[in-house]
């Protein structure tokens, strides 16, 4: 458990400037439609196809709503199961059918099915990256934000996940936020993976960022620093962020399954790169 205690309810939005930064990229999801300059609405849409791994989603209140319903088929039933996503990214990338060349493979036997033309909407090496979003209080679904290896190369496929809750352990006084590296195939990387209680309500809006450098991720909730880890892919990484609905979930100690639609609303995605490079890094924090 994290002993500083947050403020309860939501987290009103962080200043659009940013002391020290340029905004690269920002999204405000004010509709009323997705702007597909920015955004691909499908889930790695390669392993499976563009129609069988479409989002779902909605436009409420300046925020977009990243949904699961009830009658929602399995993204890609072949190669994950029952598992089903609603998610957004910022790139794509695959070879050719039966090849297994393509981004963030979900299972060792994975092979493109629908060969994706590449597309880079928004695919930055390092940088500061910050969501505004609340989460599901359902016990089977996950919500997450990941930014991923574009993968057109095989070792550029490591992975960094700013945060990924479960709703069994999304409660109303603490809620369990996991984060951290995934080599994913990348020699260079090694898999670091963390978990940490946080005194919040993750079903209220709060925000959760991280700091990408050539020497190390740090990772917020709140503008708190969580952890420093000390490693860092060295290519570009698109952006994604979705909600899940797996039936292995993890269990946790809450099991409520509200009915649909589940829902991940996201009230704003930014991205910003340092305006003096990354010379003057605040210090690394002390061991715990």
């Amino acid at each position: 458990m994290i002993a500083e205690m947050w403020p309860a309810g939501s987290v009103p939005p962080n200043p659009i400037l940013r002391p020290g930064y340029r905004l690269d990229f920002a999204e405000a999801f004010n509709g009323p439609a997705l702007d597909r300059r920015k955004w691909l609405p499908y889930h790695l849409p390669h392993w499976s196809s563009r129609r069988q791994a479409a989002a779902r989603y909605r436009f409420a209140k300046g925020s977009v709503v990243l949904e699961i319903d009830d009658g929602q088929q399995p993204w890609c039933p072949e190669f994950d199961g029952t598992v089903r996503a609603s998610s957004l990214q910022t790139g794509v990338y695959s070879g050719p059918v039966d090849s297994a060349d393509g981004q963030a493979r979900c299972n060792p036997d994975s092979r493109v099915r629908e060969p994706q033309d590449r597309q880079r909407l928004y695919v930055p090496r390092y940088g500061y990256f910050e969501m505004r979003a609340k989460a599901a209080a359902s016990r089977l679904n996950q919500v997450g934000l990941w930014l991923v290896g574009f993968g057109d190369r095989p070792e550029r496929s490591g992975r960094i996940c700013v945060c990924e809750i479960s709703g069994g352990f999304a409660g109303t006084r603490s809620t369990r936020i996991g984060y951290g590296v995934h080599a994913a195939g990348d020699p260079a990387l090694a898999d670091a993976w963390f978990t940490d209680f946080v005194p919040i309500d993750a079903t209220e809006f709060h925000i959760y960022a991280a700091e990408w450098t050539p020497r190390h991720v740090d990772v917020f909730v709140d503008d708190r620093l969580l952890r420093r880890i000390p490693q860092s892919p060295a290519y570009p990484m698109q952006v994604m962020l979705g909600i899940y609905e797996r039936p292995d979930a993890p269990a946790g100690p809450l099991n409520r399954q509200p009915g649909y639609p589940k829902t991940f609303t996201i009230d704003y995605f930014r991205g910003y790169q340092p305006l003096a490079g990354y010379g003057r890094r605040r210090p690394a924090p002390a061991e715990e």
